[in-house]
């Protein structure tokens, strides 16, 4: 880890159902996306973490192009059951949008952006992955 720009460590003893740790001291309860409890689940985390990437990675792009438009990233995460009924699989969608700009440019900017978020490259070729370009709302 020696090229690191920052490290933590997350430990969770629990599963779906506990207390997940930061290393900061942070603590945040989990829970099971299919039950009506309080916390966090998976499909949540997943959802932050992409969406918030995703859009930091934008947001550096414009600012390098000298833009100062706004974007916004919400991704949709769902936990689906393999169609032979044996495992899991997440869908995920991200609806990207950029003030100002047209779709097609937007597109241009999504897909570089992809290629270029941490979080996007931990995706890699997933099959069930889609970015879609939509106008900019408040």
């Amino acid at each position: 880890m020696t090229n690191s720009l920052y490290h933590t460590e997350i430990i969770n003893a629990e599963g779906l159902n506990g207390i997940a740790t930061v290393s900061n001291g942070t603590s945040l309860r989990t829970s099971d996306p299919l039950k009506d409890l309080p916390g966090f689940n998976p499909e949540q985390l997943f959802g932050l973490s992409w969406s918030t990437c995703l859009n930091a990675t934008i947001e550096a792009l414009l600012k390098a192009r000298g833009a100062k438009a706004r974007s916004k990233v919400e991704a949709h995460v769902d936990f689906c059951r393999e169609e032979d009924g044996k495992g899991y699989y997440f869908d995920l969608k991200a609806f990207i949008s950029v003030e100002g700009m047209t779709l097609a440019d937007a597109e241009k900017l999504a897909q570089s952006a992809h290629k270029r978020c941490p979080v996007s490259k931990i995706i890699g070729d997933y099959n069930h992955i889609t970015l879609e370009v939509v106008p900019y709302t408040e």
